[in-house]
């Protein structure tokens, strides 16, 4: 299959690594994955702060660029779940039909990695290997509006020598939630620290989750803790061949 990489805008420019990791795993696996180089934001941000005629324009220009490919990878569940979910309604809100018409018609063909591989390409092991204790959070976009379920779960199961501890409370937010985390800092310190506690009763050496900036803001409240957790996306994980040595990732 020929699938077209939206690497998102935090992804490109402070997480390069998990963009390539989706890359390795996908080529891995005998597919041809694109990069669409004209790409830049999918107006989540925009979208969040309210600046809604922004928000519009970056999703016309998602839609123009990514319409022809059969098959979108997003690295994100947030920016996979504006997409799928928010730019028709964004369309019809503005009055452009066009818009949210070619939305609904892209829409099934965009997918966060895990629907990919698990969904689409029908893959649990991806040939992985990473000798870890690992729990996985599963974000606010990738529990509520994108329903990934178990589908992240089954590929970790899946990755040779690791071990998959499960996180208490889980469903909790880690209280980033983009502007929240900004607008409301002290409510989201403070769910910051609950979700941690989880975490470290867990005793993982590494916690995995589908979004970047949720692992930022988790990464940033263990390192201030020093408590030697290390965070990863998911992708980075699954890209560990079974035939070098590993160690976790570098702590965010």
């Amino acid at each position: 299959m020929r699938v077209a990489l939206f690497v998102t805008c935090v992804n490109d420019a402070i997480y390069p690594d998990t963009g390539r990791a989706v890359v390795t795993v996908l080529e891995r696996l005998g597919h041809d994955v694109v990069f669409p180089e004209a790409q830049t934001c999918c107006g989540q941000m925009h979208l969040n702060a309210g600046y809604q005629r922004e928000a519009v324009a970056l999703a016309r220009r998602f839609v123009e660029i990514f319409s022809p490919f059969e098959a979108i990878v997003v690295p994100s569940a947030s920016c996979a779940g504006t997409v799928v979910e928010a730019y028709a309604r964004l369309g019809e809100d503005a009055g452009d039909r066009s818009l949210a018409d070619a939305a609904r018609e892209l829409a099934p063909r965009v997918h966060e990695l895990t629907e990919l591989l698990v969904d689409v390409l029908g893959v649990t092991d991806v040939g992985a290997a990473f000798p870890h204790r690992v729990t996985y959070h599963p974000t606010c976009h990738s529990l509520r509006v994108l329903r990934l379920g178990e589908r992240p779960l089954r590929l970790l199961r899946a990755v040779r020598g690791l071990e998959l501890v499960e996180l208490p409370d889980a469903e909790s937010c880690c209280g980033f939630g983009g502007t929240f985390a900004i607008k409301n800092a002290d409510t989201s310190i403070a769910m910051l620290a609950d979700k941690l506690a989880s975490v470290h009763e867990t005793g993982a050496e590494v916690l995995c989750a589908a979004d970047n900036s949720c692992l930022a803001h988790l990464g940033g409240g263990s390192s201030r803790l020093g408590s030697g957790l290390r965070v990863m996306h998911l992708a980075e994980i699954l890209a560990s061949p079974a035939d070098t040595p590993h160690a976790p990732g570098a702590g965010r």
